[in-house]
């Protein structure tokens, strides 16, 4: 059912936009990536530009969780500055640096409505995209027409002469940004060769067609976005236009977050600019994302160290029989199986990979996305993945993993693990020998009968199943429920562990966290032993996992 149109936007809006934007982006992905040859034709715009709103989706629902404890909702400037720094944090490539860049500049105006309002007009959306579209442009050092640029500032344009409510503002947008996509073959030489509309340009229609939803509750068509003189863009496989780039181009893909001032910005602008190509540096305020493609890897990162401190640096390198070299591939021999876990702690990730398990940590408070997920299920060079997410709260996550790799050719089977005693249970009885099914069944049948437990210490006063626990008290969790509430660790242990086993069991696993007493796991292998004789216990180091304790019964 359609929602009432809104003449304002405000941080619900901001939200249901965001949400929207990484649907219309998922489904649109294999169909961007298929169509990308320009500036490099690597076939990854649009799974770059998902990972790059999914991390600015991610920020605003941090935002409003914070808000679920008490009254009201985060204010129109908290959610659309969360949106502009998980975007720039979470950047991927060049078009998802260019997103980041639009994000940020419709935030920067949407945040500094006068008084600091809880929603704006269309006015101030009209404007919004105005500053977007500009500042996007500035922020690429050789601005290039028939690209992204070009269809953001049309869709600036248009809004112009919209009306002056949100929902005429977004729908001349989105209406002006689509025209100027299929104008972009006879703007861009490259794309008219291939027969393809613009890549990051198509994803940005995509963008602006989650807003009309947004505002509207009026879905949008996807569809009809290339010209029709051209062949469809999803007839077009990834990588088809070798005349895109010049063989003997960069050979690296570097991209870092980096916290400098603007002088230091500045130069570094230049110093870049003279190492290679495709250079976009966005941000503010002290924290920047920095994308360029060289030759010389280790210089671009020392610019970086010379004008600030960069963090999360990524380098990518172009490998023989990409659009660069011009080469043909090396021939790797996949490997036929392999398993993906995320692990809670170091301790675990040892564990998981001595039995041969490929691991994504998991750290406190910073759940892996679903990009980190995908470059696992890379990582792993296998043709068939099982991947174990071994947290309930990653299921999503997971899945559209697994989709990413699935459209690259990997057999994926998600085995819903939620938690990592579950994943050691599954990965127990793995067997690679065996059919791919029958393997994914046991496994999937072994997690299944091990009931899962932790044990960790109340942040904050709150209501829960077991009845209100107060900030300090011991929590124990069976199956994900708090079952338990406690003053003492040990005793709150021993409390849910006679739970778990009331229902029979033949094995007790206990994986012990860094802050955890040596003599907890002590007391509960000696009571396991002295209470339930023919039930064994194995105990684990899972390091900084989060939890105090995690307890697996099967």
């Amino acid at each position: 059912m359609a929602q009432v149109p809104l003449t304002f936007l405000d941080a619900l809006a901001v939200r249901t936009w965001c949400g929207g934007a990484l649907r219309a982006l998922g489904r649109a992905r294999e169909e961007i990536d298929a169509i990308n040859v320009y500036p490099v034709a690597d076939g990854d715009t649009g799974t770059n530009l998902y990972l790059t709103m999914e991390s600015a989706g991610a920020a605003v629902e941090a935002v409003f969780a914070g808000y679920e404890t008490g009254a009201g909702r985060p204010s129109l400037a908290g959610a659309v500055r969360a949106m502009a720094h998980g975007a720039l944090i979470g950047a991927r490539g060049n078009s998802g640096t260019i997103l980041a860049q639009l994000l940020r500049g419709m935030s920067q105006v949407l945040a500094e409505s006068d008084g600091g309002a809880a929603h704006v007009d269309g006015a101030r959306l009209r404007l919004a995209l105005r500053h977007a579209a500009d500042s996007a442009r500035e922020a690429v050092a050789h601005p290039v027409e028939g690209t992204v640029l070009t269809v953001a500032s049309a869709a600036a344009d248009a809004a112009e002469v919209a009306g002056d409510d949100c929902g005429a503002v977004a729908r001349a947008a989105h209406e002006g940004a689509r025209t100027a996509l299929a104008e972009t073959p006879r703007l861009l030489a490259v794309l008219g060769r291939a027969g393809v509309v613009d890549a990051g340009g198509r994803g940005l229609v995509a963008v602006l067609g989650a807003l009309v939803e947004a505002v509207t509750g009026e879905a949008v068509e996807e569809d009809a976005v290339a010209p029709a003189a051209l062949p469809a863009p999803s007839s077009v496989p990834a990588g088809a236009c070798p005349e895109s780039v010049e063989p003997g181009g960069p050979a690296y893909e570097v991209i870092y977050l980096l916290e400098a001032g603007d002088a230091a910005v500045a130069r570094l602008r230049e110093r870049l600019d003279a190492l290679g190509d495709s250079l976009v540096v966005v941000g503010g305020d002290g924290l920047w994302n920095v994308h360029v493609h060289v030759d010389d890897a280790g210089a671009a990162v020392e610019a970086g160290v010379e004008a600030g401190r960069p963090y999360r640096i990524r380098i990518t390198h172009f490998a023989a029989g990409d659009v660069h070299t011009g080469g043909e591939p090396p021939a790797r021999e996949r490997v036929q199986r392999a398993v993906v876990a995320v692990v809670p702690g170091e301790g675990l990730a040892g564990l998981y990979a001595e039995a041969g398990a490929t691991t994504v940590l998991a750290r406190p408070g910073e759940p892996p996305a679903s990009g980190e997920l995908a470059e696992a299920l890379r990582r792993a060079h296998a043709r068939e993945v099982v991947l174990l997410p071994n947290d309930a709260e990653l299921r999503h996550t997971a899945a559209a993993a697994a989709e990413q790799a699935r459209a690259e050719g990997i057999r994926v089977a998600l085995i819903p693990t939620r938690s990592a005693v579950q994943g050691i249970a599954a990965l127990a009885v793995h067997e690679p020998g065996r059919r791919f099914d029958e393997d994914v069944v046991q496994m999937t049948s072994a997690a299944g009968a091990t009931r899962h437990a932790e044990v960790v210490v109340a942040e904050r006063q709150s209501w829960t199943s077991a009845g209100i626990c107060q900030a300090g008290d011991v929590l124990g969790l069976i199956d994900g429920d708090v079952a338990v509430i406690g003053p003492d660790l040990t005793a709150t242990a021993e409390t849910v562990l006679d739970r778990m086993l009331q229902a029979g069991g033949e094995l007790v696993t206990l994986v012990v966290g860094d802050e955890t007493p040596e003599e907890v796991a002590d007391r509960l292998e000696s009571r396991v032993r002295d209470s339930y004789l023919a039930v064994d216990t194995v105990v684990y180091r899972g390091g900084r996992q989060g939890s105090l304790l995690l307890i697996g019964v099967e």
